[in-house]
């Protein structure tokens, strides 16, 4: 009505009433009437605010990827933004140009324009696993770059969602992988078959050193049970040598009595023999006949005739002839004495 309106701004907006070329009211969330037609309202939003980007960088091997992130913002000096973008609003409430547009457009290049200092440094691989390194590369130099701050902005958070190289390359480079990853299993299945060798020949040796082991105390138990029955068939010789010395030594002993004994019965016969001859020695001298005389009537007949046949024997030159009859001889041997 009459041209005059009114104007509510929100507490993140910093409104800007300019009449006549000169500013008459500023700040954060202001609320007036004013008058249209002699009035120009400028808003500017101090939120912060996120700003996604995609853009296409060269590798320094020449190779193609594509940048996706996100630019957090806010505008720290809305009056100086307002003196350099127009941020005026019209009739209806809304922008007048597409500086506001335009101010995204220019950050987005900004940090396009930093990135791809870094990004062309770096090889194709490393730029793939360097989504950190290139952020935080870049975030202190948009902070610190003069159109940033020429424009009063305040750059709160600069991050990399993803850096991807063109899908050709992106197969080429999952295939190497792949054959990496499937080169990789294969050497594992390779060590680990090798470790399973390893292992069986180490419970093998160990086996074996067991065995080894065992035989090693089999062969020191038979060489000790083997000194021990040397021991025991020495101490056995010993034994039969002290034996056979105390045999000897007896045998000797009863050899000295038995030459002993045989000198005393020898001696004993000598004494015998001599008293004997020293007995008969007269006797010795004597005839026969004298002592058969000396024995009587004592002899036995038989005796008598036969010593009578043996004078006969002796003096048979001086016979002429001898007749000796059956009967005679049987009553001579007849005439003997009873029993006999």
């Amino acid at each position: 009505m009459l041209g005059i309106r009114f104007v509510r701004a929100a507490p993140t907006t910093y409104l800007l009433h300019y009449r006549n070329g000169r500013v008459v009211r500023e700040g954060v969330g202001l609320s007036f009437f004013y008058f249209g037609p002699t009035s120009t309202l400028v808003s500017v939003p101090v939120s912060s605010t996120d700003l996604p980007f995609v853009f296409n960088e060269v590798t320094a091997d020449f190779q193609s990827i594509t940048l996706q992130g996100q630019i957090t913002y806010r505008i720290g000096e809305p009056k100086r933004l307002a003196a350099l973008l127009d941020f005026s609003l019209d009739a209806r409430g809304g922008y007048r140009s597409e500086d506001p547009d335009t101010l995204r457009e220019r950050l987005v290049a900004i940090a396009q324009v930093l990135a791809r200092g870094v990004v062309q440094h770096l090889p194709l691989r490393e730029a793939l696993a360097s989504s950190d390194r290139i952020a935080a590369e870049v975030l202190p130099a948009l902070r610190s770059a003069e159109a940033v701050t020429r424009l009063g902005l305040e750059i709160i958070h600069f991050s990399l969602l993803s850096v991807r190289p063109t899908p050709e390359m992106g197969k080429a480079l999952e295939a190497e992988a792949r054959e990496a990853l499937l080169r990789r299993s294969d050497q594992a299945i390779c060590d680990r078959r090798n470790a399973a060798v390893q292992e069986e020949r180490r419970i093998k040796e160990s086996e074996l050193n067991t065995e080894i082991a065992v035989e090693v105390k089999k062969r020191e138990i038979r060489e000790t049970k083997m000194a021990a029955d040397l021991a025991i068939e020495e101490k056995k010789r010993v034994l039969r040598e002290t034996q056979m010395s105390a045999d000897i030594a007896i045998e000797e002993q009863r050899s000295t009595l038995v030459e002993r004994t045989a000198a005393n019965a020898r001696k004993d016969a000598d004494a015998k023999a001599y008293s004997l001859e020293v007995t008969l020695k007269p006797v010795r001298e004597m005839d026969w006949r004298t002592l058969m005389a000396l024995g009587g009537g004592t002899g036995d007949p038989r005796m008598m005739i036969a010593l009578a046949f043996r004078e006969l024997a002796e003096n048979a030159q001086k016979i002429g002839e001898l007749n000796v009859t059956p009967d005679l001889l049987r009553s001579l041997l007849a005439s003997g004495p009873k029993g006999n």
